[in-house]
């Protein structure tokens, strides 16, 4: 068991990979065989997938004010004339899909929380058609993001209401990240400052959700995180090394959850969430409720 990035790092050296340290933990942590254990991973990638494409297709929330976006961007990037590449446009569109499917109680894989839970699905189904990943890599990046996203748990937070959006979407987008390096073919080390970046980026980055949904500015901050990771990934393969170590950050990640303000934790009182339009929005909910 690896209770640091560092730790990690060192651990995967041993095996042929970070997702085979990852199952060999998860084996015995649960107690469960390897073939269990990939059958739970299994279904994961399926809901994930599933999500997706329902998203893709066009969906709207439960309180219509999210929807759509996944369909427009999908006809955006078909017609050929955007300014991004495609890979990451592509990452963005199945992320907000994802994000929206979640707005409309729909099925979703938490990775690692349901606000955030487009970036790692969204920045996997890209990298398919880029890096022509086999069934069996899929699974492996799920597994490398579950490692690295396993030590920002355990050492800072994965919670909005604790730390922040820093702590979701930061997370599952450095987690995304460091999956998308080692199926790239980087290595741990690589994989490792990838995090660094990532949650360097996104550092500070309040949770101010409009009416206390899981939609504004949900769905779009899951944008921002699966094209953070494409960029990330890039620079640490690149050889770009953070100046400061990856557990240092999370650890400064966790003090700054720590010293923000309650009102930038999920609470809906502060950011984007007291705006003008955002008040109207939520009394409007709150009518149709009475």
């Amino acid at each position: 068991m690896f209770l640091s990035i560092e730790e990690l790092v060192l651990q995967a050296s041993d095996f042929p990979s970070v997702a085979e340290l990852m199952i060999a933990v998860e084996m015995d942590t649960h107690h469960c065989s390897r073939e269990r254990i990939i059958e739970t991973m299994e279904k994961n990638l399926v809901v994930m997938k599933q999500s997706i494409a329902e998203g893709t297709a066009g969906v709207t929330s439960v309180t219509k004010i999210t929807g759509g976006d996944a369909a427009r961007l999908n006809s955006y990037i078909e017609s050929g004339n955007f300014l991004s590449g495609e890979t990451i446009l592509t990452a963005v569109k199945n992320a907000v899909a994802v994000n929206e499917v979640n707005a409309k109680m729909g099925l979703i894989c938490a990775t690692p929380t349901a606000g955030s839970a487009g970036v790692v699905p969204g920045v996997l189904l890209a990298a398919v058609d880029r890096l022509e990943l086999t069934h069996e890599q899929q699974l492996e990046f799920l597994f490398t993001a579950g490692a690295f996203g396993l030590v920002i748990a355990n050492n800072s937070s994965i919670s909005g209401a604790e730390g922040g959006c820093q702590a979701e979407i930061g997370s599952a987008s450095a987690m995304a990240s460091a999956a998308l390096v080692c199926a790239a073919g980087g290595s741990p080390e690589q994989a490792a400052q990838a995090v660094a970046i990532t949650l360097k980026n996104m550092m500070g980055l309040i949770c101010d959700p409009v009416a206390g949904l899981v939609e504004v500015p949900c769905v779009k901050r899951n944008a921002l995180g699966s094209s953070q990771a494409f960029i990330s990934a890039d620079m640490a393969l690149a050889g770009i090394k953070s100046v400061i170590p990856p557990d240092e950050v999370v650890a400064a990640m966790y003090q700054v959850g720590r010293q923000m303000p309650g009102i930038f934790k999920e609470t809906a009182e502060g950011g984007l969430a007291v705006t003008p339009t955002a008040k109207r929005l939520t009394k409007e909910l709150l009518s149709k409720k009475d």
